[in-house]
């Protein structure tokens, strides 16, 4: 009986993994040869006009991408509103994520839907890979060939955010256990972690590490002292709610590796980045980041190549939208 369970799991297993690759297969870097040729040209396009705007635009760009792919999957699904808040961006772990994000890709979108022959042609959640690997460029960092072919979700939904995505209290067992849920390996998962290097948070996200840590230890033990004392200036107690500070303290607007540097003094601003290197699963990992930016340029290359397939809707499936932000 066993055995025949395993059978039955096995093959399960085996009409998944097909499945996911037949999904994958169908994502390719040409798909809009025909259709719109120009559309990379045309996103970069606004893409740099609205990085020249604002930096912000970098990683509200990146982080919305991430956000969108682990929820339902890269469908474009967190970009959808809805009358009754009820919507993915609408979930507390979404509300934070910059509109300067869903403003790059509906000027993107604008721009693709400008030119006769790419009207309706070109997904929304085509346009926000396209504009990722745009302003990860324009940061600094590597520029890659997109797989395209994304179609666009019907469904967004405040309560399919619940769980799905890192927490800044997380250990590694956690982090490698969400990540894996995606075809992700801890490769990947530190990798793309390395995306910290760019942004900000809010003074709530981490004050937990410098105020109320544990009973014989206010201030997080892992976290670099003169570090932590800077941030408590930063973020005094009852700080207004709004105040973000750099995810970076070294770089902050400079896509590198600094991320991993930060890590082995101790100044990993979350838990869930710190961890990366406290742990020793992990730590040489971090420690060959740090040391070669090479060689983490490549494995977040690799790592968000992989994220962007996660969930892919293609085919016939979902929908090319009119407007990002509402269904057709």
């Amino acid at each position: 009986m066993e055995n025949q369970k395993f059978i039955v799991l096995s093959i399960c297993l085996s009409l998944l993994i097909t499945f996911a690759s037949a999904q994958n297969s169908r994502l390719r870097q040409n798909f809009y040869q025909n259709s719109c040729p120009n559309v990379e040209s045309l996103v970069r396009s606004a893409v740099q006009t609205k990085f020249s705007q604002t930096f912000v635009t970098a990683p509200a760009t990146l982080r919305l991408f991430f956000h969108d792919c682990f929820v339902r999957g890269c469908d474009a699904s967190v970009l959808l509103s809805s009358p009754n808040n009820n919507a993915e961006k609408d979930h507390p772990d979404d509300i934070s994520l910059a509109g300067d994000g869903f403003d790059t890709v509906a000027k993107a979108k604008a721009a693709v839907d400008s030119n006769p022959r790419c009207r309706n042609k070109v997904s929304c959640a085509d346009i926000l890979a396209l504009a990722t690997r745009d302003v990860v460029a324009l940061a600094g960092g590597p520029s890659y060939p997109v797989e395209l072919g994304r179609r666009d979700g019907r469904i967004s939904t405040k309560a399919s955010v619940q769980h799905s995505l890192p927490h800044p209290t997380f250990n590694l067992n956690q982090l490698n256990s969400m990540f894996a849920s995606h075809g992700l390996s801890q490769t990947d998962m530190i990798a793309l972690s390395g995306a910290h290097t760019l942004g900000f948070a809010h003074c709530g996200r981490f004050s937990n590490r410098i105020y109320g840590f544990s009973r014989t230890n206010r201030i997080d033990p892992t976290l670099n002292l003169q570090y932590a004392m800077q941030l408590r200036q930063m973020c005094p107690v009852n700080v207004d709610p709004r105040i973000a500070i750099n995810m970076d303290p070294t770089t902050p607007r400079q896509f590198d590796n600094a991320y991993y540097q930060n890590l082995k003094n101790g100044k990993g601003l979350f838990n869930s980045d710190q961890v990366l290197f406290t742990d020793q699963r992990s730590r040489g990992t971090v420690n060959l980041f740090a040391s070669n930016n090479g060689a983490f340029r490549q494995a977040f290359v690799n790592a968000i190549t992989k994220l962007g397939r996660v969930g892919a809707l293609t085919g016939n499936q979902g929908e090319i939208r009119r407007d990002c932000s509402r269904v057709n």
